[in-house]
């Protein structure tokens, strides 16, 4: 049984403990605006310009919530040479992420999704519009050499490993078997893949969403039995020790090796403000407990708690260690235990 006292013990441990992540590094940039009046061009709001923010997303997102949450990280992607990517740079160098392993490639257009969010000076503003920038990453070639040389120089420094594959190319196969080597192999390895995570056999979990796993196991899942027996399938082949789908406002169910699976009702309101970059805060918490010793169901229980956590806050956002005590003693009460 997994107790409110082992959970703190794992949330006070994530400073000392070092997660790598390989993946597909993302700006996410939000202009904000607010209403001027309707365009006489088209029926549309036009929005005089306030400002900018911008922020990691995808993988440089679950790099911005380990950091958040105290882990040393260790990034090993690529951005181009852009301005977005000289953006998400410095949004990762501000949270105190060492930036030595993020190449640059020169003509590679760094994934840039901009939301174009609009509201009144005094109340919240929403997402009016957005347009993506998306690039792929060439097969083979300098750069993934650079990568790979990289990967091998940074690997025995970590606990943990996370893979994030957004498809735009860094999770390439020759970094896949690299990191499944069995010489200087991490105790755990965790991938969130949103278009091939069928492929990586050998990982030990990973964190599809409701979708994804329909999308393998080629049918809607509608019931409890559904969902496991779709998630033990992928589990099998895999070959990993554990799969953790999400499934929205109805929580979590993890399956692993010769256990009955669990399922984890959803922490705090089923009414969500934004769901932006969740999965990517799962998989941060998640790896951050692994690392610091945490098994598969005391670190599912800990993502569950980072999801509903993020979940309640407008755009890209991230969970702290203070946060997650939080949900720990919401979740628990004034229990002992």
């Amino acid at each position: 049984m997994t107790t409110r006292k082992r959970l703190h013990e794992l949330i006070n441990a994530f400073p000392s403990t070092s997660v790598l992540l390989l993946g597909d590094l993302v700006l996410d940039r939000f202009v904000l605006g607010t209403p001027k009046r309707i365009s006489r061009e088209a029926p549309l709001i036009i929005l005089r310009y306030e400002g900018q923010r911008d922020v990691p997303g995808g993988g440089a997102n679950a790099l911005a919530n380990l950091a958040s949450l105290g882990v040393r990280v260790i990034p090993v992607g690529v951005v181009g040479d852009d301005e977005p990517g000289e953006a998400l740079r410095a949004a990762l160098t501000e949270r105190g992420i060492d930036v030595d392993g993020v190449l640059t490639v020169p003509g590679y257009r760094t994934p840039t999704k901009v939301r174009i969010l609009g509201g009144g000076s005094s109340s919240l503003k929403h997402q009016v519009a957005r347009y993506d920038i998306e690039d792929q990453l060439p097969q083979g070639g300098a750069w993934l050499a650079e990568l790979l040389r990289v990967l091998e120089s940074k690997l025995g420094e970590a606990n943990t490993v996370a893979i994030s594959d957004y498809g735009y190319g860094t999770v390439a196969q020759e970094a896949i078997d690299r990191l499944l080597r069995t010489d200087g192999r991490p105790g755990w390895i965790c991938a969130d893949s949103r278009y091939r995570i069928s492929s990586l056999k050998g990982i030990d979990g990973a964190t599809p969403n409701l979708q994804e796993l329909e999308r393998t196991a080629g049918r809607q899942l509608i019931t409890d039995a559904d969902i496991v027996e779709a998630s033990e399938a992928l589990r099998a082949q895999l070959e990993a020790r554990f799969l953790l789908t999400t499934r929205g406002n109805h929580g979590m169910t993890l399956v692993e090796d010769g256990r009955s699976p669990v399922h984890i009702p959803v922490f705090g309101t089923d009414e969500v403000a934004d769901v932006t970059g969740a999965g990517d805060t799962v998989l941060a918490v998640l790896t951050a407990a692994l690392a610091a010793g945490a098994n598969s169901e005391e670190a599912a229980k800990m993502a569950n708690y980072g999801g509903g956590v993020v979940v309640m806050k407008l755009g890209t956002a991230t969970v702290s260690r203070d946060e997650l005590t939080a949900a720990v003693e919401q979740d628990y009460g004034r229990s002992a235990t």
